[in-house]
């Protein structure tokens, strides 16, 4: 029974009746030890009616075993594996040793548990159990916390507990206290007789904590339970708590309970207990005296305290006897981790076990296993270079972990044995300079680059420099790479510094996109991208980036694809898809969050403001921009600044201050490196919104115009052809603008560019008094910002067709939709979440819901979840007619 626990247990019963109702979430029930999390959990477990119940407890023996706690959760339901997206049930299989490893990506391991928990939901729900979380191994519970991060949509209730102050980040948490003094006289009235003032003085001494207050009871003599003698001072805890019922074990039974305490399974406890000749009737005695207990196939202490008094009570020399018969009995990764047990001192044989293990858990995805185990196998390894190359490796291992901080100290101390191995300092130096450019200082990390010697090295320094936003540093990185061999990497590094030093390297730059067709990886891809945008050509840059995000969703990017998304998010944004650009930068805020990439973080939030700016929607753009700027300002990431800068420039431009726009632009094309970008001004330059185009400062213009001609020299698509066609309409006279215009007009591939180009050409000619020309232009403009949830553009628009004598319809509404537009579908989709109009694009090109699910990092049974709520918000009923929608409102 529980006592005073009425509130825990309300939140409790709301968290299962809401996940019932399809509403799921998770609760961290947090406390000291003895406090009832347990009990609380077996209450949760019972609470749910028809629901199925899983259940994991962490333990410490298996904290550095990658996933035990999570096979022992998901085992009772892997005949439900079949249901998921092949890639994702892959790598839960390679995760739990039921087939060989996949591509080790642990946001696909992840998601393919969520999906697994869905699955397991169906039909009546799921209660998931997870008990001292603390000792739960690292990869098990990073997969556990992407998944309670995200059953909003599932009819999932997964309470956890934790002891201490150990971080549970994103997840509502629920203090376990002590009880107050009735409910603590309620507890030890229920099993002993004590005198009012004893039970007083326990409940004060003890803090109401359930476990020491029935413990410490119990070891009270009874003259100290009537009072007349005082109590001990101090109470028995932590191990003198259960201390006298270990001494009171035979030996046989001591011995079985220490190989217990460092080994949960239960059939390596009976053979290595049978082998040191503990005898059969040590497990029952064990039972009997309420210590321990057989739980399946593991042994269980009734508590983790009296794990630690057991551990506490064995000499060193028993401990490593322990380990070393566990290790003799066991293999793989148990193997391991009971030879470094038994080690004393230095061994390279335990360390490259160690070693091994430590390989087999990055294979399937367990990077924090892997870290733990390879800084283990450093320290055990006698030889510094070899131990240098572990601290290396384990570095890398954490970082796609997503702990950069555990990296950085990993990579600091590899230094201090590396010794005079010149190669292996440029590994270090490599890495290091990767780590800051997706955590750190961006400035740092172009100058830990730049001093490498390799294309490699030097490839993401000239990377480092363009976010930073430092063309100097680019052009001699350029310089130094043009000096290597021949072929695709080379070619766009070189070409880059070329193209900025003197505006050669063209030739470069389009030799490597001549082999778009040999490339594979979502890294070759994004260079591509980059290779286009320096030519001008952004629409096929876009494209490009498009392409890598494709390729990074299936081909298992170990933790990298927030990284590439930030791309796809841009792109998305610049072809005027400004849900779907919201959509992926928000899932992808997520994922960096999750995985410490701080300027990444500052990426996904700049865009959020960009996209939120040309919406029209202040406060949001406003938010995410100071959240960027905050990150990327002191990272010196310029580009993220630039980014967020221009964010709220435009948002000024869109909200009629025209004053504000000017200075914020003006700072913009100023804006030195780690504080504003180039590329960033390339990029406004063609939308008629940065000055000087409406500053009253033509020679100024000229010199823009002029600039961009520059830039796009050697531009060949016909978008590129179009921006520069609209840049040279912003500055020539009226009747040779409206020509340029035109042109623009004609060639565009991109519908949002076409739209503001339109805008631009109906303003033009509404000026030069042809009204009934500027019409249509302004029409089609308004037309496609209005499908877009281009507010601010849109009511341009529509400002500019009243002024040309567009008949409105009556009302107050200054958004109202013109009476001569006709309807196209309206603006259904705008009712759509970015979520689910992102799936219902996907269900537009013919994607399955697995297919949708293995892209968007979901389960099948989210997205199923997502199109029955599209289906009602669209009036529509089927995939058919929701591809017909997709693609008329796209026209």
């Amino acid at each position: 029974m529980l006592y005073g626990r009425s509130a825990e247990m309300a939140a409790i019963d709301d968290l299962i009746d809401r996940a019932g109702k399809g509403s799921g979430g998770a609760l961290v029930l947090r406390g000291e030890a003895g406090a009832g999390k347990t009990a609380l959990l077996d209450l949760a477990a019972s609470r749910g009616g028809p629901m199925r119940v899983l259940r994991t407890t962490g333990v410490e023996a298996e904290a550095d075993l990658a996933f035990a706690a999570l096979h022992q959760l998901l085992l009772p339901v892997t005949g439900l594996l079949d249901a998921l997206p092949e890639p994702q049930a892959e790598a839960v299989c390679g995760a739990l040793g039921l087939a060989p490893a996949g591509s080790g990506d642990r946001f696909l391991l992840a998601a393919g548990v969520l999906s697994l928990l869905a699955e397991a939901a169906a039909p009546d729900g799921l209660i998931c159990v997870v008990d001292d979380f603390q000792w739960v191994d690292r990869p098990s519970a990073d997969a556990l916390l992407f998944a309670a991060r995200r059953l909003g949509t599932e009819p999932i209730a997964m309470p956890l507990a934790v002891r201490g102050d150990m971080p549970v980040k994103g997840l509502p948490s629920l203090e376990i206290a002590g009880l107050a003094e009735p409910a603590a006289a309620e507890l030890l009235d229920a099993g002993f007789t004590l005198a009012a003032p004893v039970r007083r003085d326990l409940v004060t001494l003890t803090g109401g904590n359930p476990l020491a207050l029935r413990e410490s009871a119990r070891l009270l003599t009874p003259a100290q339970r009537a009072g007349r003698e005082p109590l001990p001072d101090p109470l028995p805890g932590g191990n003198r708590l259960f201390g006298d019922r270990v001494a009171a074990l035979s030996e046989g039974a001591r011995l079985t309970a220490l190989l217990a305490a460092v080994e949960s399974d239960l059939g390596l406890v009976l053979r290595a207990a049978d082998r040191l000749g503990a005898g059969e009737a040590a497990l029952p005695e064990l039972e009997s005296a309420g210590l321990a207990g057989v739980a399946g196939t593991h042994v269980r202490f009734r508590h983790p305290l009296i794990r630690s008094a057991v551990y506490e009570a064995g000499s060193p020399a028993q401990r490593r006897e322990a380990h070393a018969v566990l290790a003799e009995l066991s293999d793989g990764d148990r193997r391991a981790w009971h030879l470094a047990g038994a080690a004393l001192g230095q061994d390279e044989s335990v360390a490259a076990a160690l070693a091994r293990a430590a390989e087999l858990d990055r294979d399937r995805g367990g990077y924090g296993a892997a870290a733990t185990a390879l800084t283990r196998a450093a320290e055990l390894t006698p030889e510094p270079l070899v131990r240098a190359r572990r601290l290396k490796d384990a570095a890398v291992a954490a970082w796609l972990g997503g702990r950069p901080g555990q990296a950085e100290s990993l990579l600091a101390e590899a230094c201090e044995f590396a010794g005079a191995d010149a190669a292996l300092h440029m590994e270090i130096a490599q890495l290091r300079g990767r780590f800051e450019l997706n955590s750190g200082d961006a400035a740092e990390a172009v100058r830990i680059l730049a001093s490498g010697d390799t294309l490699e090295m030097l490839a993401d320094a000239s990377e480092a420099a363009a976010y930073v936003g430092d063309t100097e540093a680019i052009i001699e990185i350029g310089r130094r790479a043009a000096a290597f061999p021949e072929g695709f990497l080379r070619d766009v590094v070189a070409g880059i510094g070329a193209a900025l030093a003197d505006g050669s390297g063209h030739d470069l730059l389009r030799r490597a996109l001549g082999r778009t067709g040999e490339l594979r990886e979502a890294a070759e891809f994004l260079w591509a991208a980059a290779a286009a945008s320096q030519l001008g050509e952004v629409d096929l840059s876009a494209e490009l980036a498009e392409r890598a995000g494709r390729v990074a969703r299936v081909s298992g990017m170990t933790g990298q694809l927030p990284v590439v998304l930030e791309f796809v998010a841009t792109a998305e944004r610049l072809a005027g898809r400004l849900a779907e650009s919201r959509a992926v930068s928000e899932e992808a805020l997520e994922l960096a969050r999750e995985a410490g990439y701080a300027n990444t973080v500052a990426a996904h939030l700049a865009n959020l403001a960009a996209v939120a700016a040309l919406r029209g929607e202040e406060e949001v753009c406003a938010q995410y921009a100071r959240e960027a700027l905050a990150i990327a300002v002191p990272h010196r990431v310029g580009l993220r600044a630039g980014v967020a800068a221009y964010a709220l420039a435009m948002l000024d431009l869109c909200l009629g201050r025209f004053a504000a726009a000017h200075d914020r632009f003006t700072a913009i094309a100023s804006a030195g490196p780690g504080a504003g970008h180039p590329a960033v001004v390339w990029r406004t330059t063609p939308t008629g919104s940065r000055p000087p185009w409406g500053a009253g400062d033509p020679d100024a213009a000229r010199r823009a115009l002029e600039a961009y001609e520059r830039w796009s020299a050697h531009a060949g698509t016909a978008e590129s052809r179009a921006l520069l066609a609209r840049c040279r309409g912003l500055v020539l006279p009226d009747d040779q603008a409206v020509e340029a215009l035109l042109e623009a007009s004609r060639l565009h591939a991109n519908p949002f560019e076409a739209a503001r180009t339109g805008l631009l050409l109906g303003e033009r000619l509404r000026r030069t008094h042809r009204p009934g020309e500027a019409r249509a232009h302004l029409r089609a403009a308004f037309e496609t910002f209005h499908r877009a949830g281009a507010a601010p553009w849109a009511r341009r628009a529509h400002g500019e067709l009243r002024a040309a004598g567009e008949s409105m319809r009556t009302g107050a509404d200054a958004a109202a939709v013109p009476e001569a537009i006709p309807d196209v579908g309206g603006t259904a989709l705008d009712t759509l979440t970015p979520q689910e109009l992102r799936i219902a694009t996907l269900v537009a090109g013919g994607a399955t819901s697995k297919e949708i699910a293995a892209r968007l990092f979901l389960s099948p049974r989210t997205v199923e979840y997502h199109l029955y709520k599209i289906y009602p918000k669209l009036g529509i009923t089927s995939r058919t007619e929701l591809a017909r929608l997709v693609v008329l409102q796209a026209q």
